[in-house]
């Protein structure tokens, strides 16, 4: 391999490690809504993995079925969690399939 091949790669390296860091900060302002209960709890969650929101209508709030708030609420909170993982995915995704480092043939989807 060449030095310049080399140099070539080493610059795409840093771009797409640049790139990476942008679209996780990016990913923690990116919120993503899942409900349950058919929209009595809804919780919101970041592309960081947290969760920023829990909203709870009170009419699903009864003290003698409180497993079924519980249920409800993990429900929500999977979904919510799961669609901010996939969106950080989908960016990610994006990010490797446009990597153009000679050398590497398209390795990774280009």
């Amino acid at each position: 391999m060449s030095k310049k091949m080399l140099g070539n790669m080493l610059r795409e390296a840093q771009k797409l490690q640049a790139e990476m860091q942008r679209l996780q900060e990016e990913a923690k302002n990116k919120v993503v809504e899942a409900t349950s209960g058919g929209g009595m709890v809804t919780v919101k969650a970041n592309g960081a993995g947290e969760i920023v929101s829990i909203k709870i209508e009170k009419d699903v709030v009864n003290p003698e079925d409180v497993e079924m708030l519980e249920d409800l609420v993990l429900a929500a909170s999977n979904e919510a969690l799961r669609r901010a993982k996939e969106a950080v995915s989908q960016e990610m995704s994006r990010l490797a399939g446009g990597l153009n480092i000679p050398g590497l043939g398209g390795m990774f989807g280009a």
